[in-house]
């Protein structure tokens, strides 16, 4: 499908990387730090898109026009507010209060690089968080890297197995790759 390109995988994140690889394209992974700073006027899906874009924008010029690269970037919409990666345990527990009980949204934008083109898309998933004790946040934080992650959660972890009631849209967009979007986007590039 996808033969005359190289693809590369601009990201650093474990579940990226193994989403990717469950299209059997041959990829691989390089990282140019992107400071993630988004206008404060975009809202929900705007932002993912435009940090995805600008992870791109960081590996320009693209070496030559056998190279395709994906950018995505992942965020947690509850409220009109973004949560994003908590930079504490106490954040991490604050942002699990938050979402108990409550439906929210994550969204993803991946953008598709290569030197004569570039395309974005956003997926929207609604996830439905039953209500979790004190003692689950608590053992969750305690137990797992809720650090690295939008949201404070990862829904492959244990949070997800006792937590999540329902999802209505992509489960692998809610891990941070929306992969069969992907598929068809690529398909198409």
């Amino acid at each position: 499908m996808l033969e005359q390109y190289r693809i590369i995988l601009g990201s650093q994140s474990p579940r990226r990387k193994e989403l990717l690889a469950l299209l059997d394209l041959p990829f691989t992974c390089q990282v140019i730090d992107t400071e993630e700073i988004y206008p404060a006027e975009l809202r929900g899906a705007e932002i993912p898109v435009y940090l995805a874009k600008l992870k791109a924008a960081a590996f320009e010029p693209l070496p030559d026009d056998k190279t395709l690269l994906i950018t995505a970037d992942t965020i947690v919409w509850l409220d009109g507010q973004v949560l994003g990666k908590p930079h504490t345990p106490a954040e991490a527990r604050n942002m699990l209060h938050r979402l108990s009980g409550k439906t929210h949204q994550v969204f993803t934008g991946v953008c598709l690089t290569s030197l004569r083109k570039q395309k974005t898309f956003s997926v929207c998933s609604d996830v439905t968080f039953a209500s979790l004790t004190d003692e689950e946040i608590d053992y969750y934080v305690e137990k797992y890297n809720p650090l690295d992650k939008a949201g404070a959660y990862g829904i492959q972890e244990w949070i997800g197995g006792i937590g999540v009631e329902k999802i209505n849209g992509s489960y692998f967009n809610v891990m941070g790759l929306p992969v069969q979007k992907l598929y068809q986007e690529l398909k198409q590039f």
